[in-house]
Protein backbone atom coordinates (compact mmCIF):
# COMPACT_ATOMS: atom_id res chain seq x y z
CA UNK A 1 0.00 0.00 0.00
CA UNK A 2 2.94 2.44 0.99
CA UNK A 3 4.31 2.03 -1.82
CA UNK A 4 0.99 2.60 -4.29
CA UNK A 5 0.86 5.79 -2.48
CA UNK A 6 4.46 6.60 -2.97
CA UNK A 7 3.79 5.53 -6.98
CA UNK A 8 1.37 7.70 -6.89
CA UNK A 9 3.42 10.88 -4.97
CA UNK A 10 6.39 10.74 -7.97
CA UNK A 11 3.79 9.73 -11.00
CA UNK A 12 1.87 13.00 -9.91
CA UNK A 13 5.33 15.46 -9.88
CA UNK A 14 6.33 13.51 -13.29
CA UNK A 15 2.42 13.96 -14.82
CA UNK A 16 2.39 17.78 -13.55
CA UNK A 17 1.28 19.82 -17.30
CA UNK A 18 4.40 21.96 -18.01
CA UNK A 19 2.60 25.58 -18.18
CA UNK A 20 1.19 25.30 -14.55
CA UNK A 21 5.25 24.51 -13.21
CA UNK A 22 6.24 27.97 -12.65
CA UNK A 23 3.55 29.13 -10.54
CA UNK A 24 2.48 26.00 -9.08
CA UNK A 25 5.55 24.00 -8.39
CA UNK A 26 6.20 25.60 -4.89
CA UNK A 27 2.48 24.74 -4.16
CA UNK A 28 2.50 21.41 -5.30
CA UNK A 29 5.89 20.67 -3.47
CA UNK A 30 4.47 22.03 -0.61
CA UNK A 31 1.57 19.38 -0.85
CA UNK A 32 3.41 16.93 -1.87
CA UNK A 33 5.64 16.85 1.44
CA UNK A 34 2.62 17.30 3.78
CA UNK A 35 0.86 14.64 2.02
CA UNK A 36 4.08 12.20 2.33
CA UNK A 37 4.14 12.98 6.03
CA UNK A 38 0.55 12.51 6.52
CA UNK A 39 0.07 9.21 4.80
CA UNK A 40 4.14 7.37 4.85
CA UNK A 41 5.33 8.85 8.06
CA UNK A 42 6.27 5.87 10.65
CA UNK A 43 3.87 7.23 13.63
CA UNK A 44 0.80 8.91 13.24
CA UNK A 45 0.84 12.96 12.72
CA UNK A 46 -2.08 15.25 12.47
CA UNK A 47 -2.32 16.78 8.73
CA UNK A 48 -3.92 20.33 10.81
CA UNK A 49 -0.69 20.41 13.12
CA UNK A 50 1.72 19.49 10.30
CA UNK A 51 0.01 22.99 7.91
CA UNK A 52 0.12 24.68 10.85
CA UNK A 53 3.81 23.98 11.27
CA UNK A 54 4.42 24.50 7.89
CA UNK A 55 2.71 28.08 7.61
CA UNK A 56 4.48 29.00 10.74
CA UNK A 57 7.85 28.32 9.99
CA UNK A 58 7.51 29.83 6.31
CA UNK A 59 6.19 32.83 8.18
CA UNK A 60 9.09 32.77 10.57
CA UNK A 61 11.12 33.85 7.42
CA UNK A 62 10.00 36.64 6.45
CA UNK A 63 10.04 39.51 8.77
CA UNK A 64 9.35 39.83 12.67
CA UNK A 65 5.69 40.86 12.34
CA UNK A 66 3.55 38.15 9.96
CA UNK A 67 2.39 35.83 12.06
CA UNK A 68 0.03 32.84 11.87
CA UNK A 69 -3.03 32.89 14.76
CA UNK A 70 -5.44 29.87 15.28
CA UNK A 71 -8.94 30.07 15.57
CA UNK A 72 -8.76 31.41 19.38
CA UNK A 73 -5.96 33.60 19.41
CA UNK A 74 -7.59 35.12 16.27
CA UNK A 75 -10.81 35.64 18.37
CA UNK A 76 -8.74 37.09 21.36
CA UNK A 77 -6.75 39.50 19.15
CA UNK A 78 -9.71 41.13 16.97
CA UNK A 79 -12.49 41.62 20.34
CA UNK A 80 -10.39 44.48 21.93
CA UNK A 81 -9.78 46.00 18.50
CA UNK A 82 -13.25 45.37 16.73
CA UNK A 83 -14.57 47.50 20.38
CA UNK A 84 -16.94 45.00 21.67
CA UNK A 85 -17.40 41.54 22.60
CA UNK A 86 -20.87 39.26 23.83
CA UNK A 87 -20.51 39.01 27.52
CA UNK A 88 -22.32 40.12 30.89
CA UNK A 89 -20.95 43.38 31.05
CA UNK A 90 -19.08 43.62 34.04
CA UNK A 91 -14.99 44.12 34.99
CA UNK A 92 -13.34 42.16 37.13
CA UNK A 93 -9.85 40.15 39.12
CA UNK A 94 -9.43 37.51 40.88
CA UNK A 95 -9.23 37.80 44.59
CA UNK A 96 -7.79 34.55 46.38
CA UNK A 97 -9.39 32.48 43.89
CA UNK A 98 -12.43 34.29 43.90
CA UNK A 99 -14.16 36.38 40.98
CA UNK A 100 -14.29 39.81 42.26
CA UNK A 101 -16.49 42.30 40.31
CA UNK A 102 -14.43 45.52 40.12
CA UNK A 103 -16.96 47.29 38.18
CA UNK A 104 -20.05 47.02 36.52
CA UNK A 105 -20.68 48.57 33.11
CA UNK A 106 -23.24 50.77 32.57
CA UNK A 107 -26.35 49.97 30.64
CA UNK A 108 -24.55 46.45 30.54
CA UNK A 109 -26.80 43.26 31.33
CA UNK A 110 -25.00 42.92 34.68
CA UNK A 111 -25.99 46.07 35.71
CA UNK A 112 -29.70 45.38 34.28
CA UNK A 113 -30.21 42.74 37.34
CA UNK A 114 -28.59 44.01 39.95
CA UNK A 115 -24.73 43.25 40.14
CA UNK A 116 -22.96 45.35 42.33
CA UNK A 117 -19.01 45.94 42.63
CA UNK A 118 -17.43 44.50 45.41
CA UNK A 119 -19.99 41.80 44.49
CA UNK A 120 -18.02 37.99 44.32
CA UNK A 121 -19.20 35.36 41.43
CA UNK A 122 -19.07 31.98 42.90
CA UNK A 123 -20.42 29.46 40.58
CA UNK A 124 -21.46 30.14 36.74
CA UNK A 125 -24.43 27.50 36.06
CA UNK A 126 -23.48 24.46 37.55
CA UNK A 127 -19.79 25.05 37.67
CA UNK A 128 -17.82 26.46 40.87
CA UNK A 129 -15.42 29.18 40.05
CA UNK A 130 -14.54 30.09 43.57
CA UNK A 131 -11.42 28.58 45.58
CA UNK A 132 -10.30 26.26 43.03
CA UNK A 133 -7.41 27.75 40.92
CA UNK A 134 -9.47 28.24 38.08
CA UNK A 135 -7.24 29.99 34.68
CA UNK A 136 -9.17 33.52 34.03
CA UNK A 137 -8.99 32.42 30.35
CA UNK A 138 -11.84 29.50 31.60
CA UNK A 139 -13.74 31.60 33.60
CA UNK A 140 -14.00 34.11 30.81
CA UNK A 141 -15.09 31.43 28.61
CA UNK A 142 -17.65 30.30 30.58
CA UNK A 143 -19.02 34.39 31.45
CA UNK A 144 -19.09 35.34 27.46
CA UNK A 145 -21.29 33.97 24.94
CA UNK A 146 -23.18 34.67 22.23
CA UNK A 147 -25.62 37.50 22.20
CA UNK A 148 -29.13 36.96 23.93
CA UNK A 149 -27.93 33.45 25.14
CA UNK A 150 -28.86 33.32 29.59
CA UNK A 151 -25.64 32.44 31.77
CA UNK A 152 -26.89 31.50 35.54
CA UNK A 153 -24.24 33.24 38.30
CA UNK A 154 -24.70 32.66 41.74
CA UNK A 155 -22.99 35.79 43.92
CA UNK A 156 -21.57 36.19 47.69
CA UNK A 157 -22.83 39.89 48.58
CA UNK A 158 -21.02 41.28 51.67
CA UNK A 159 -23.35 41.60 54.54
CA UNK A 160 -25.78 38.92 52.74
CA UNK A 161 -26.14 35.64 54.79
CA UNK A 162 -26.07 33.23 51.35
CA UNK A 163 -26.05 33.10 48.02
CA UNK A 164 -27.67 35.11 45.98
CA UNK A 165 -29.36 33.72 42.65
CA UNK A 166 -28.85 36.00 39.26
CA UNK A 167 -29.51 35.68 35.65
CA UNK A 168 -28.15 37.49 33.14
CA UNK A 169 -28.99 37.35 29.50
CA UNK A 170 -25.66 38.10 27.36
CA UNK A 171 -25.46 41.46 25.04
CA UNK A 172 -22.70 43.33 23.47
CA UNK A 173 -20.45 44.72 25.69
CA UNK A 174 -18.14 48.00 24.59
CA UNK A 175 -14.37 47.80 24.56
CA UNK A 176 -12.84 51.20 25.59
CA UNK A 177 -9.58 52.34 23.77
CA UNK A 178 -9.47 55.39 25.94
CA UNK A 179 -8.32 55.12 29.37
CA UNK A 180 -8.65 58.76 30.77
CA UNK A 181 -10.00 61.97 29.70
CA UNK A 182 -9.66 65.41 32.06
CA UNK A 183 -8.30 68.77 32.72
CA UNK A 184 -5.38 68.63 33.28
CA UNK A 185 -5.34 72.59 34.32
CA UNK A 186 -7.83 75.06 33.44
CA UNK A 187 -6.63 75.36 30.03
CA UNK A 188 -5.08 71.91 29.38
CA UNK A 189 -7.08 68.83 28.41
CA UNK A 190 -5.91 65.25 28.59
CA UNK A 191 -6.70 62.30 27.10
CA UNK A 192 -5.01 58.57 26.40
CA UNK A 193 -5.49 56.15 24.14
CA UNK A 194 -4.46 52.41 24.62
CA UNK A 195 -5.04 51.23 21.20
CA UNK A 196 -6.20 52.49 17.84
CA UNK A 197 -9.57 50.36 17.24
CA UNK A 198 -12.43 50.30 15.60
CA UNK A 199 -13.94 52.55 18.26
CA UNK A 200 -11.29 54.93 19.07
CA UNK A 201 -12.06 58.24 16.78
CA UNK A 202 -15.63 58.17 18.25
CA UNK A 203 -14.37 57.52 21.88
CA UNK A 204 -11.36 60.59 20.78
CA UNK A 205 -14.12 63.14 19.19
CA UNK A 206 -16.65 62.40 22.36
CA UNK A 207 -13.74 63.10 24.65
CA UNK A 208 -12.55 66.01 22.43
CA UNK A 209 -16.34 67.77 22.88
CA UNK A 210 -16.25 67.36 26.50
CA UNK A 211 -13.05 69.07 27.48
CA UNK A 212 -13.82 71.74 25.01
CA UNK A 213 -16.63 72.55 26.59
CA UNK A 214 -14.54 72.72 30.22
CA UNK A 215 -12.23 75.18 28.30
CA UNK A 216 -9.71 73.24 26.93
CA UNK A 217 -7.47 74.92 24.91
CA UNK A 218 -4.23 73.18 24.81
CA UNK A 219 -4.04 68.84 24.43
CA UNK A 220 -1.76 66.29 26.08
CA UNK A 221 -2.49 63.33 23.95
CA UNK A 222 -0.51 60.06 26.14
CA UNK A 223 0.46 57.36 24.03
CA UNK A 224 2.63 55.90 26.14
CA UNK A 225 2.52 52.17 25.78
CA UNK A 226 0.17 52.45 23.14
CA UNK A 227 0.89 48.90 20.73
CA UNK A 228 -1.24 50.41 17.90
CA UNK A 229 -3.79 49.07 15.90
CA UNK A 230 -5.79 49.84 13.13
CA UNK A 231 -3.77 51.70 10.24
CA UNK A 232 -7.18 53.72 9.28
CA UNK A 233 -8.16 54.40 12.75
CA UNK A 234 -4.27 55.99 12.33
CA UNK A 235 -5.12 58.21 9.75
CA UNK A 236 -8.17 59.16 11.00
CA UNK A 237 -6.65 60.51 14.30
CA UNK A 238 -3.93 62.26 12.92
CA UNK A 239 -6.77 64.12 10.60
CA UNK A 240 -8.14 65.45 14.07
CA UNK A 241 -4.82 67.47 14.24
CA UNK A 242 -3.58 68.35 10.82
CA UNK A 243 -4.98 70.33 7.92
CA UNK A 244 -6.71 69.77 4.12
CA UNK A 245 -4.52 67.96 1.92
CA UNK A 246 -1.85 67.83 4.30
CA UNK A 247 0.38 64.03 3.90
CA UNK A 248 -0.29 61.72 7.03
CA UNK A 249 1.06 58.59 5.98
CA UNK A 250 2.01 56.62 2.60
CA UNK A 251 2.59 52.83 2.24
CA UNK A 252 4.48 51.24 -0.23
CA UNK A 253 5.51 47.58 -0.90
CA UNK A 254 7.23 45.42 -3.62
CA UNK A 255 3.27 44.14 -4.90
CA UNK A 256 1.43 47.19 -3.30
CA UNK A 257 2.18 50.11 -5.42
CA UNK A 258 2.44 53.54 -3.13
CA UNK A 259 -0.57 54.52 -1.57
CA UNK A 260 -1.11 58.74 0.30
CA UNK A 261 -3.07 58.87 2.87
CA UNK A 262 -3.84 62.68 3.36
CA UNK A 263 -6.01 64.63 6.10
CA UNK A 264 -9.35 66.00 5.03
CA UNK A 265 -11.05 69.47 6.11
CA UNK A 266 -12.88 67.92 9.38
CA UNK A 267 -10.07 68.30 12.21
CA UNK A 268 -11.52 68.73 15.46
CA UNK A 269 -7.65 70.10 16.70
CA UNK A 270 -6.09 71.91 14.25
CA UNK A 271 -5.19 74.80 16.21
CA UNK A 272 -4.01 74.94 20.03
CA UNK A 273 -1.35 73.67 21.50
CA UNK A 274 -0.15 69.60 21.25
CA UNK A 275 2.29 67.29 23.31
CA UNK A 276 2.32 63.69 22.20
CA UNK A 277 3.43 61.66 24.81
CA UNK A 278 5.78 58.86 23.24
CA UNK A 279 8.31 55.79 24.98
CA UNK A 280 9.75 52.58 23.75
CA UNK A 281 6.39 50.42 23.94
CA UNK A 282 4.26 53.08 21.45
CA UNK A 283 4.35 50.96 18.25
CA UNK A 284 2.43 50.91 14.63
CA UNK A 285 -0.07 53.48 14.89
CA UNK A 286 0.99 55.30 17.71
CA UNK A 287 4.04 55.87 15.52
CA UNK A 288 1.83 57.13 12.47
CA UNK A 289 0.44 59.86 14.46
CA UNK A 290 3.24 60.59 15.99
CA UNK A 291 5.28 61.39 13.12
CA UNK A 292 2.77 63.05 11.18
CA UNK A 293 2.54 65.42 14.07
CA UNK A 294 6.20 65.56 13.95
CA UNK A 295 6.81 66.23 10.10
CA UNK A 296 4.21 69.24 10.05
CA UNK A 297 5.48 70.87 13.13
CA UNK A 298 1.82 70.64 14.46
CA UNK A 299 3.02 69.94 18.24
CA UNK A 300 5.44 68.87 20.16
CA UNK A 301 6.71 64.54 20.68
CA UNK A 302 7.88 64.25 24.07
CA UNK A 303 8.77 61.42 25.69
CA UNK A 304 11.25 58.32 24.71
CA UNK A 305 12.29 56.91 20.90
CA UNK A 306 9.21 54.47 20.20
CA UNK A 307 9.42 50.66 19.11
CA UNK A 308 10.11 51.23 15.25
CA UNK A 309 7.61 49.12 14.04
CA UNK A 310 6.56 50.44 10.28
CA UNK A 311 5.57 47.31 8.57
CA UNK A 312 2.09 47.05 7.23
CA UNK A 313 0.19 43.54 7.43
CA UNK A 314 -2.84 42.40 5.63
CA UNK A 315 -5.27 39.91 7.98
CA UNK A 316 -6.14 37.00 5.67
CA UNK A 317 -8.60 34.71 7.28
CA UNK A 318 -8.55 30.61 6.89
CA UNK A 319 -11.27 28.43 6.57
CA UNK A 320 -11.05 27.36 9.86
CA UNK A 321 -11.05 30.50 11.67
CA UNK A 322 -7.28 30.76 11.64
CA UNK A 323 -5.73 33.99 10.47
CA UNK A 324 -2.42 34.84 8.80
CA UNK A 325 -1.15 38.18 9.35
CA UNK A 326 0.87 39.05 6.62
CA UNK A 327 3.45 42.02 5.79
CA UNK A 328 2.96 43.43 3.06
CA UNK A 329 4.16 46.95 2.71
CA UNK A 330 5.83 49.68 4.88
CA UNK A 331 4.41 52.90 5.85
CA UNK A 332 6.49 56.26 5.71
CA UNK A 333 6.22 59.56 7.89
CA UNK A 334 5.29 62.29 5.36
CA UNK A 335 9.06 63.62 5.14
CA UNK A 336 9.36 60.05 3.60
CA UNK A 337 10.94 58.53 7.07
CA UNK A 338 11.10 54.80 7.78
CA UNK A 339 10.06 54.07 11.30
CA UNK A 340 10.76 49.99 11.19
CA UNK A 341 13.70 49.36 12.77
CA UNK A 342 16.77 47.26 11.59
CA UNK A 343 15.79 43.48 11.47
CA UNK A 344 17.30 40.34 9.43
CA UNK A 345 15.45 37.58 7.75
CA UNK A 346 12.83 36.48 10.11
CA UNK A 347 12.30 36.68 13.54
CA UNK A 348 15.56 37.02 15.35
CA UNK A 349 16.88 36.80 18.92
CA UNK A 350 18.24 40.12 18.73
CA UNK A 351 15.14 41.78 17.14
CA UNK A 352 12.84 40.96 20.12
CA UNK A 353 15.51 42.36 22.43
CA UNK A 354 15.74 45.39 21.35
CA UNK A 355 14.46 47.10 23.52
CA UNK A 356 16.69 45.49 26.64
CA UNK A 357 19.55 46.33 24.33
CA UNK A 358 18.39 50.20 24.62
CA UNK A 359 18.03 49.64 28.06
CA UNK A 360 22.02 48.48 28.47
CA UNK A 361 23.17 50.85 26.19
CA UNK A 362 21.63 53.74 28.47
CA UNK A 363 19.79 54.87 25.72
CA UNK A 364 16.22 54.89 27.41
CA UNK A 365 18.24 57.09 30.11
CA UNK A 366 20.00 59.40 28.14
CA UNK A 367 19.54 60.61 24.73
CA UNK A 368 23.41 60.94 24.01
CA UNK A 369 23.34 57.05 23.82
CA UNK A 370 21.69 57.40 20.73
CA UNK A 371 23.18 57.76 17.35
CA UNK A 372 21.47 58.23 13.87
CA UNK A 373 24.07 58.65 10.39
CA UNK A 374 23.44 61.42 8.38
CA UNK A 375 21.69 59.04 5.61
CA UNK A 376 18.86 58.98 7.85
CA UNK A 377 18.45 63.18 8.86
CA UNK A 378 15.52 64.26 7.52
CA UNK A 379 13.84 68.45 7.51
CA UNK A 380 10.39 68.60 8.81
CA UNK A 381 7.86 70.23 6.83
CA UNK A 382 7.05 73.55 7.94
CA UNK A 383 9.87 74.77 10.19
CA UNK A 384 12.57 72.77 8.03
CA UNK A 385 13.94 71.14 11.71
CA UNK A 386 15.84 68.25 11.89
CA UNK A 387 14.59 64.42 12.43
CA UNK A 388 15.68 61.00 12.01
CA UNK A 389 13.81 57.83 10.11
CA UNK A 390 15.59 54.76 10.78
CA UNK A 391 13.57 53.39 13.98
CA UNK A 392 11.34 54.70 15.89
CA UNK A 393 10.08 58.23 16.31
CA UNK A 394 12.82 60.14 18.38
CA UNK A 395 11.20 62.63 20.38
CA UNK A 396 11.61 66.34 20.41
CA UNK A 397 12.40 66.69 23.90
CA UNK A 398 13.86 63.29 25.53
CA UNK A 399 12.42 62.26 29.15
CA UNK A 400 14.61 59.54 30.33
CA UNK A 401 12.97 56.29 32.19
CA UNK A 402 12.48 57.41 35.90
CA UNK A 403 14.29 54.28 37.50
CA UNK A 404 14.97 56.20 41.06
CA UNK A 405 11.89 54.62 42.95
CA UNK A 406 11.47 51.25 40.87
CA UNK A 407 13.66 48.35 42.69
CA UNK A 408 13.60 44.64 42.81
CA UNK A 409 11.35 44.37 46.01
CA UNK A 410 8.60 46.33 44.09
CA UNK A 411 8.70 44.80 40.96
CA UNK A 412 8.22 41.56 42.87
CA UNK A 413 5.22 42.71 44.79
CA UNK A 414 3.74 43.83 41.43
CA UNK A 415 4.24 40.74 39.67
CA UNK A 416 3.13 38.59 42.20
CA UNK A 417 -0.31 40.83 42.16
CA UNK A 418 -0.21 41.98 45.28
CA UNK A 419 -0.23 45.36 45.38
CA UNK A 420 -3.62 44.82 43.30
CA UNK A 421 -4.72 42.76 45.77
CA UNK A 422 -3.77 44.43 48.95
CA UNK A 423 -5.46 47.13 47.33
CA UNK A 424 -9.16 45.55 46.22
CA UNK A 425 -8.93 43.96 49.96
CA UNK A 426 -8.91 47.34 51.44
CA UNK A 427 -11.98 48.33 49.28
CA UNK A 428 -13.96 45.44 49.73
CA UNK A 429 -13.96 45.73 53.05
CA UNK A 430 -14.25 49.61 53.77
CA UNK A 431 -16.11 50.69 50.43
CA UNK A 432 -19.13 51.83 52.45
CA UNK A 433 -16.95 54.32 54.56
CA UNK A 434 -15.33 55.63 51.59
CA UNK A 435 -18.13 56.24 49.43
CA UNK A 436 -19.28 58.23 52.33
CA UNK A 437 -16.47 60.23 53.45
CA UNK A 438 -15.29 60.73 50.02
CA UNK A 439 -18.47 61.05 47.64
CA UNK A 440 -16.31 62.73 44.77
CA UNK A 441 -13.14 61.65 43.09
CA UNK A 442 -12.03 65.45 43.91
CA UNK A 443 -12.10 65.33 47.97
CA UNK A 444 -10.63 61.49 47.69
CA UNK A 445 -7.58 62.86 45.49
CA UNK A 446 -6.95 65.83 47.69
CA UNK A 447 -7.20 64.16 51.41
CA UNK A 448 -7.12 60.56 51.14
CA UNK A 449 -3.98 59.09 52.63
CA UNK A 450 -3.48 55.27 52.36
CA UNK A 451 -3.18 54.47 56.26
CA UNK A 452 -0.11 52.81 57.48
CA UNK A 453 -1.58 49.63 58.56
CA UNK A 454 -2.42 49.07 54.58
CA UNK A 455 1.20 48.78 54.25
CA UNK A 456 1.78 46.87 57.11
CA UNK A 457 -0.35 44.73 55.59
CA UNK A 458 0.92 44.36 52.74
CA UNK A 459 4.37 43.36 53.79
CA UNK A 460 3.17 40.80 55.75
CA UNK A 461 1.72 39.58 52.79
CA UNK A 462 4.46 39.44 51.02
CA UNK A 463 6.36 37.87 53.71
CA UNK A 464 4.20 34.60 53.21
CA UNK A 465 4.38 34.67 49.57
CA UNK A 466 8.03 34.29 50.40
CA UNK A 467 8.85 37.92 49.13
CA UNK A 468 11.54 39.08 52.30
CA UNK A 469 11.45 42.40 53.25
CA UNK A 470 14.13 44.86 52.05
CA UNK A 471 14.06 47.93 54.15
CA UNK A 472 16.77 49.53 51.82
CA UNK A 473 14.27 49.05 48.44
CA UNK A 474 11.28 49.30 50.41
CA UNK A 475 12.23 53.23 51.49
CA UNK A 476 12.90 53.37 47.74
CA UNK A 477 9.70 52.32 46.67
CA UNK A 478 7.32 53.06 49.61
CA UNK A 479 5.90 56.28 47.44
CA UNK A 480 5.45 54.91 44.34
CA UNK A 481 3.85 51.74 46.14
CA UNK A 482 1.74 54.25 48.07
CA UNK A 483 0.22 56.04 45.10
CA UNK A 484 -0.28 53.11 43.01
CA UNK A 485 -2.65 51.44 45.63
CA UNK A 486 -4.39 54.92 45.71
CA UNK A 487 -4.80 54.53 42.18
CA UNK A 488 -6.02 51.40 42.80
CA UNK A 489 -8.81 52.40 45.36
CA UNK A 490 -9.51 54.95 42.84
CA UNK A 491 -10.30 53.10 40.06
CA UNK A 492 -12.47 50.70 41.62
CA UNK A 493 -14.33 53.60 44.08
CA UNK A 494 -15.23 55.97 41.07
CA UNK A 495 -14.00 55.25 37.83
CA UNK A 496 -11.47 53.54 35.21
CA UNK A 497 -9.77 56.89 34.09
CA UNK A 498 -8.96 58.29 37.46
CA UNK A 499 -6.04 56.07 37.71
CA UNK A 500 -3.91 57.80 35.62
CA UNK A 501 -5.31 61.17 36.97
CA UNK A 502 -3.34 60.14 40.17
CA UNK A 503 -0.52 58.26 38.96
CA UNK A 504 -0.16 61.29 36.17
CA UNK A 505 1.24 63.31 38.79
CA UNK A 506 4.60 62.09 39.16
CA UNK A 507 4.70 60.99 36.03
CA UNK A 508 7.72 62.77 34.62
CA UNK A 509 6.51 63.06 30.55
CA UNK A 510 3.13 64.12 31.60
CA UNK A 511 4.77 67.04 34.52
CA UNK A 512 7.12 67.99 31.56
CA UNK A 513 4.15 68.09 29.13
CA UNK A 514 2.67 70.55 31.18
CA UNK A 515 5.05 72.37 31.58
CA UNK A 516 6.25 73.38 27.99
CA UNK A 517 2.26 73.91 27.14
CA UNK A 518 2.23 76.22 29.28
CA UNK A 519 5.22 78.18 28.46
CA UNK A 520 4.68 79.70 25.19
CA UNK A 521 8.33 80.24 24.55
CA UNK A 522 9.71 77.38 25.60
CA UNK A 523 6.71 75.87 23.61
CA UNK A 524 7.71 77.86 20.29
CA UNK A 525 11.09 77.20 20.34
CA UNK A 526 10.84 73.23 20.78
CA UNK A 527 9.02 73.57 16.87
CA UNK A 528 10.96 75.86 15.09
CA UNK A 529 14.95 75.09 16.88
CA UNK A 530 16.53 72.56 15.25
CA UNK A 531 17.82 69.60 17.40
Amino acid sequence: MKKNVLYLLLSFGCLARPEAQNMNLEARKLSMALYAVATLYVDSASASQLTEHAIIGMLEKLDPHSNYLDPEETKEMTEPLQGNFDGIGIQFNMLTDTLYVIQVIAGGPSEKVGLLAGDRIIMVDDTLIAGIKMRTTDIQKRLRGPKGTEVRVKVLRPNEPQLMDFRITRGIIPVHSLDASYMADKRTGYIRLNRFALSSVTEFQTALAGLKKEGMKNLILDLQGNGGGYLNTAIELADEFLGKEKLIVYTEGHNHPRENAEATARGGFEEGRLVVLVDESSASASEILAGAVQDWDRGIILGRRTFGKGLVQKPIQLPDGSMIRLTVSRYYTPTGRGIQKPYENGKSEDYNRDLISRYNRGELMSADSIHFPDSLRFNTLMNNRIVYGGGGIMPDIFIPLDTTRYTDYHQRLAASGLINRIAMNYIDQHRTQLTSKYPKFARYKDLFDIPETLMKELINLAEKEEISFDEKAYAQSEQLIRRQIKALIARDLYDPGHYYQIMNEENQSYKAALQFINDTAAYNKSLTCCR
